[in-house]
């Protein structure tokens, strides 16, 4: 079975600026940077997308979230705001077959978002 880009990043295969780590999750910077600061936060454990998760993912799926929220505060985003993206199949944006959360800020968020 061939291996996303994600998991190659997370098995360090391709570089990546690595900004956070645990068990669980792991978060870099995007290379193709949509707002002053773009990173994305991913699962280790392969998930391909929102919909392919079962209730046994629920505990990652809370801690990926509570990890991103805890990522933008500490970019400094937490006092003017961010915005946590999940794409979620072809037409909703997904460009790799494995979750992430995308976090977007240093600029004003326009919306609707496109």
């Amino acid at each position: 079975m061939n291996r996303t880009l994600f998991e190659k990043i997370a098995a360090r295969e391709i570089p990546a600026q690595i900004i956070y780590e645990d068990d669980s999750v792991l978060a870099f910077r995007d290379i193709a940077p949509q707002a002053p600061v773009h990173i994305l936060v991913i699962p280790r454990r392969p998930l391909a997308r929102m919909a392919a998760a079962q209730p046994a993912d629920q505990p990652l799926l809370g801690h990926l979230l509570l990890t991103a929220a805890k990522i933008a505060a500490q970019q400094g985003l937490d006092s003017s705001g961010y915005r946590l993206v999940i794409n979620n199949g072809p037409d909703g944006g997904e460009s790799v077959p494995h979750l992430h959360c995308h976090i977007l800020g240093g600029r004003k968020m326009q919306w609707p978002p496109g």
